[in-house]
C-alpha cells in the first residue's frame, strides 16, 4: 500500500519552450469538483533572478496496480499572453504561492493522486505549538525514489508562534532541513488523535514550503546556518481557488 500523503505531491519541473529550467515541488488541492497544483510563486516567476518559464511538467503515475508507470502532463503557464496561474497579496505585499487550475478532462483515465480539500486546512481551534513535529513531502534538488516516481518526506518543526504572522509576514518558521527543489512542497502535522488508515489522509494542511531563510550577518566561516524556512499559511489557498 502506497501512503497516501506521498501521492499528494508531484515534481514540477519548469521549461522555457523546450528549454529545462528548474526543479520544485507541488501538490493537488481540490476544491469544489476543481482540481489545482499548488506551489511556489516564484516557481512560475521570479523577476529579479530572470526565471521567466513559460509552462510546466508535472509526473502522473498513470497505473494503480503498477507505481513505476507515469506520464509526464504538460500544463501552460500563458493564454494569448495572460498568466493562467494564481497569485495573492495581502497587507505585507506577495505571497509567494501559486495555483493553477488542471484540466480535468485532459488527463490520463488511471491517473492515480490524492488531493488535499478544505477540510485538511487547520481551525483556529486548532493547538498547534512551538515544536510540533511537520513533515514535508517534496524533492530536493530534485531527488526522489526515480522507479517509483515518488517524493521523499522531511521531518520539520514549528519553529515560530503559529497563528501569528513572522514579522507581519503571512508565513511561519519550520525547523528543518531544506533544499532548492523542495519549493512548494505542502507542510503537514498528523490530524492529532486520528488513527484512521494512512489511505485516508489523516493530515493537516498547515502551509506551503517557500524558502529558506538566512541573515547578512552570518560568518560564513563560523556560524552554520540558521536551519530555518519559511510556510506560507494554507488558508491563503480559499482565496486563490475561488470560484
Amino acid at each position: 500500500m502506497i501512503e497516501s500523503l506521498l501521492l499528494t505531491a508531484t515534481r514540477v519541473i519548469t521549461f522555457q519552450q523546450q528549454r529545462q529550467l528548474t526543479n520544485a515541488s507541488g501538490f493537488f488541492f481540490e476544491r469544489d469538483g476543481h482540481l489545482f497544483l499548488v506551489t511556489s510563486r516564484h516557481v512560475m516567476l521570479d523577476v529579479p533572478s530572470r526565471h521567466q518559464p513559460d509552462r510546466i511538467e508535472i509526473e502522473l503515475h498513470i497505473d494503480p496496480e503498477n507505481m513505476v508507470q507515469s506520464s509526464a502532463f504538460s500544463i501552460p503557464l500563458y493564454r494569448n499572453g495572460k498568466r493562467l496561474w494564481r497569485q495573492g497579496t495581502d497587507s505585507a505585499g506577495g505571497i509567494d504561492v501559486a495555483v493553477i487550475e488542471i484540466e480535468r478532462a485532459a488527463l490520463p483515465e488511471t491517473v492515480v493522486y490524492r488531493a488535499f480539500t478544505p477540510e485538511h486546512l487547520y481551525s483556529p481551534s486548532e493547538q498547534i505549538e512551538v515544536g510540533a513535529r511537520l513533515v514535508m513531502v517534496g524533492f530536493p534538488l530534485g531527488f526522489h525514489d526515480t522507479l517509483h516516481h515518488m517524493p521523499v518526506a522531511r521531518r520539520a518543526a514549528v519553529a515560530s508562534s503559529f497563528g501569528l504572522r513572522f514579522q507581519g509576514k503571512g508565513y511561519f518558521l519550520t525547523d528543518a532541513r531544506t533544499h532548492r527543489g523542495t519549493s512548494g512542497a505542502p507542510v503537514v502535522m498528523r490530524i492529532p488523535g486520528d488513527d484512521s488508515p494512512v489511505d485516508k489522509l489523516p493530515w493537516l494542511l498547515l502551509g506551503v514550503h517557500s524558502a529558506r531563510l538566512d541573515i547578512g550577518t552570518r560568518d560564513l566561516g563560523l556560524d552554520e546556518a540558521l536551519g530555518l524556512n519559511c510556510a506560507w499559511y494554507s488558508d491563503i489557498l480559499m482565496t486563490l481557488t475561488e470560484d
